[in-house]
């Protein structure tokens, strides 16, 4: 790992390092897109980019992984590097796209540094760096050998369901004359999904699969992002709702996610969502009721209101078919009998102990949830969470 010359460097100019992170990553992208505008246009998310989370989270686990480095030298968090490489993967990342980003960072990080950046300090970053690079490299190539490369697949929509006012699954097959098998995927994960836009972008976003494994059907459940005041709406999101219809063809990667099922017979779980957070804990269950497991299952979800809950009448479904499941349910109005007005809260939820507890939905519901499972004695080595979009948890937004 991290040689001992170079942690003693990198943990004195951390501070520095940390406190110049956000004026880096900013540099780091305008320099990158105005070398390689091609990037921008066709690989990372514009939305994202205009809203500066992008670069949080990359200032994000670029910290977290060197803080890391220095407080555990012989070990890497495999976590983190494990959930960046499926995101990669699924976005057809290569591995020389790695000294590319390289040379623009490290450009960045001399431009807001200066003279602070010695050949010592510029020696320690950069072999934080490519122990970062050369594990992500490593992983994606695992997971591109287990996916049959990188590749973009073309389907065909063969159902479009309206959920919710802002929610509609896309049933999709793979074209009659593709002959390749379809790789089956583990209930949990997503895929990217690639549109051609009217200005001849070609936009990628993760959709998880909503629908339980084994079948030669993709199922995603894409949310309709709306503009707000630091966010432009989603372009992606809103060009499938506006016009993508049975009949259509989209391009899609092979499946990606660490967010999946690990479980025993008699494991007890728990799934909790909020809002479009729902996707892959729908799969999921849909995946238990299949397999027959007999251990409790606790669902919870919240949600603005029942008409907002997508996939609402699957996620019933599911659970009802499992000998020990329990339903709790918030809403934040229009709450029914079965169900609580207001936030979620796990006070008065019991949560059984060896609990595995699968996390989805906004950083602030996924944060509360899991401080809750703490205190009740859920080790915190068995809450798994997935989020839509950059990671800013490491980021500490």
């Amino acid at each position: 790992m991290l040689t001992e010359q170079s942690a003693a460097t990198v943990r004195a100019t951390l501070p520095a390092v940390g406190a110049a992170i956000g004026e880096i990553t900013e540099r780091f992208y305008a320099g990158l897109f105005a070398a390689r505008p091609e990037l921008l246009r066709d690989l990372f998310n514009r939305g994202n980019q205009a809203a500066g989370t992008q670069r949080q989270a990359l200032a994000g686990s670029i910290a977290a992984f060197a803080v890391h480095l220095v407080d555990h030298p012989d070990t890497r968090p495999d976590a983190m590097l494990t959930r960046i490489a499926h995101k990669h993967a699924s976005l057809g990342i290569a591995p020389e796209q790695y000294a590319l980003v390289h040379q623009h960072l490290f450009t960045a990080i001399a431009d807001v540094l200066g003279e602070a950046v010695t050949p010592e300090v510029a020696a320690a970053w950069t072999e934080v760096y490519w122990l970062m690079a050369n594990a992500l490299i490593a992983i994606e190539r695992r997971l591109y050998e287990e996916n049959g490369g990188p590749e973009w697949r073309t389907w065909q929509v063969v159902e479009r369901v309206p959920e919710t006012e802002d929610v509609v699954t896309f049933r999709l097959r793979p074209l009659d004359d593709d002959p390749r098998p379809v790789r089956d995927f583990r209930a949990g994960q997503y895929v990217s999904v690639r549109v051609a836009l009217p200005d001849g972008a070609g936009q990628i976003r993760q959709y998880s699969l909503s629908a339980a494994p084994g079948s030669g059907v993709r199922q995603i459940s894409v949310k309709r992002v709306p503009a707000d005041r630091t966010t432009p709406a989603g372009e992606v999101s809103n060009h499938l709702h506006a016009h993508v219809r049975e009949g259509d063809v989209l391009q899609l990667s092979e499946p990606y996610g660490d967010l999946v099922l690990d479980h025993r017979d008699d494991t007890p779980l728990l799934l909790a969502s909020a809002g479009i957070g729902v996707t892959p804990m729908v799969a999921m269950l849909a995946r238990l009721a299949e397999t027959g497991h007999r251990a409790p299952v606790t669902v919870v979800h919240a949600d603005r209101s029942p008409a907002h809950h997508a996939l609402r009448t699957d996620h019933g479904a599911y659970a009802a078919k499992l000998p020990e499941a329990s339903v709790h349910l918030w809403y934040e109005r229009e709450a029914p009998q079965d169900a609580a007005t207001g936030l979620a809260d796990l006070t008065d939820v019991p949560v059984r102990p060896g609990t595995r507890a699968y996390l989805c939905g906004p950083l602030p519901f996924m944060r509360a949830v899991r401080g809750q499972l703490i205190e009740k004695g859920v080790a915190p080595a068995d809450i798994h969470y997935e989020v839509f979009g950059p990671d800013l948890w490491l980021a500490g937004a």
